[in-house]
């Protein structure tokens, strides 16, 4: 059965996929994940990030695969923040918070992954398609946004339209193919949206991409397949 896809196009100079960060060590993926693509939707909708049910609720019904540039270039951002004990910062809930305790007696040093002149092609599609938010209402939202959109982090503002087109196809696998693009390029879909093995296989298995936004915290994965597509060569 045929299904609509939105394709998304997310090019920037700088783009940030996420990934598991480790004590001051934040790194990115190769592919955004299902918690990125739904904070971004929810962005661009204008949600609140206290919309917990509603976020939650877009996060189980999508489905997507991606595909990117051949060469991934990640360029590492070290930051150095001196921080003293009158220092404030603000935070989700939209006033200061302090710090206890005496200054640091040096830098907070931190390092933040990135992936430079990127260009990914999403493709995606929600299920049930009936609910609301649908796919021409996400759309929209990307087209005219409530409020600024970012890739990742905030300082990954996308060089482009976010959306671009439409694409009917069977699964995430077939859409990625049909889309125009080098020859061979990297590819990660759903395990139940493409082959399993075969030679354009890398690897299946269990990607934690997923956030509990009741409770505010990341967690929880599903299985996936990484490897390659390949399409017809251009005449």
């Amino acid at each position: 059965m045929s299904h609509d896809w939105l394709v998304l196009r997310l090019e920037a100079p700088l783009l940030s996929f996420g990934g598991i960060a480790v004590d001051q060590y934040g790194p990115t993926r190769d592919f955004p994940g299902a918690s990125l693509l739904t904070g971004l939707f929810a962005n661009a909708l204008g949600w609140h990030w206290s919309d917990r049910s509603a976020h939650q609720d877009l996060q189980d019904r999508i489905l997507f695969g991606a595909c990117s540039q051949p060469t991934l270039d990640v360029l590492t951002d070290v930051q150095n923040a001196q921080l003293l004990k009158t220092d404030k910062a603000w935070t989700t809930s939209g006033t200061p918070a302090g710090r206890d305790g005496a200054s640091y007696g040096a830098p907070h040093r931190r390092t933040r992954d990135y992936l430079a002149d990127q260009l990914t092609l999403v493709v995606v599609r929600l299920e049930p398609v009936d609910e609301t938010p649908d796919l021409k209402l996400l759309a929209d939202a990307l087209d005219r946004p409530a409020r600024p959109l970012y890739i990742g982090r905030k300082p990954c503002l996308p060089s482009c339209r976010l959306m671009n087109g439409w694409i009917k196809a069977e699964t995430a696998h077939q859409a990625l193919t049909a889309l125009p693009g080098p020859v061979r390029s990297p590819a990660v879909w759903p395990v139940d949206e493409g082959p399993q093995s075969g030679e354009n296989v890398n690897r299946v298995f269990e990607l934690a991409d997923l956030r509990n936004w009741v409770t505010g915290l990341h967690g929880g994965s599903r299985f996936v397949v990484e490897g390659h597509i390949d399409r017809e060569p251009s005449p």
